[in-house]
């Protein structure tokens, strides 16, 4: 099953960092159908965000792609709501945890294959701060309740405000491991860690974000990225509810 894991872990990383969008959205629904508890996978979920986007981050900054002055809003709301989430997941029944996700993915699916944003010459460059404010907040709550990370909300409702899709793209991937690492840190304060397990994913993660990184800005278009990631979200979505 590890070995397993590691290579599923490897794929998702280099396909989801293609949008920027941490993998552990994609994740948590596998390590759930093998046998795994939700509060352990999210958990793992959480930390392989944080390190398989953190190099990815790394390379995006190398390249000089990030927009910080729309990351740093982000960061710091969704940092803060990342813990409030994981607080409050401890009074939320696994029921309605998965249904919440299943919602999330299907919003974040269809968001990315039929928001269709403005056209290249019109993106928006300015930062509007109250809005980049509340998307953060929003992601960090899902992120620390779900165990996703809140790439697959910032990245649509980004879209919605106008941005690049690759600039959107290079600003999730920054601001998702914040909001991964204080939900992560949450949950190992109420003892919900597999550090074995969770270090084998988390390597595959870390070569997989990377490799997919490098691969969206030379080989893919923005139009490209946005199909392939809702394509994965919704089958996703699809499999989940027959699991309920």
């Amino acid at each position: 099953m590890e070995y397993l894991l590691f290579i599923i872990s490897f794929i998702a990383a280099f396909i989801f960092s293609l949008g920027g969008v941490g993998a552990a959205i994609i994740l948590i629904p596998i390590l759930i159908s093998f046998g795994i508890p939700i509060n352990m996978a999210k958990p793992i979920g959480l930390f392989y965000n944080t390190v398989s986007l953190s190099g990815a981050s790394y390379t995006n900054i190398k390249n000089k792609r990030l927009d910080f002055k729309m990351g740093i809003p982000i960061i710091i709301f969704s940092f803060l709501f990342a813990i409030l989430g994981a607080l409050l997941s401890k009074f939320i029944s696994t029921k309605i945890v998965l249904i919440l996700f299943i919602a999330f993915l299907i919003f974040s699916g269809f968001m990315f294959l039929f928001f269709k944003g403005k056209q290249k010459d019109t993106y928006r460059e300015d930062a509007p701060i109250l809005s980049l404010s509340l998307i953060g907040a929003l992601a960090g709550l899902l992120s620390g309740l779900l165990g996703i990370g809140g790439g697959g909300i910032i990245s649509p409702l980004m879209l919605i405000l106008g941005i690049n899709p690759k600039k959107i793209a290079a600003i999730t991937a920054f601001v998702v491991p914040f909001s991964s690492f204080s939900g992560f840190l949450t949950y190992w304060s109420m003892g919900h860690v597999d550090w074995r397990l969770m270090l084998i994913i988390s390597v595959a993660g870390i070569a997989g974000a990377s490799l997919g990184t490098m691969f969206m800005h030379k080989k893919l278009n923005p139009s490209s990225v946005k199909k392939i990631l809702a394509v994965i979200l919704l089958v996703m979505a699809v499999k989940m509810i027959f699991k309920l």
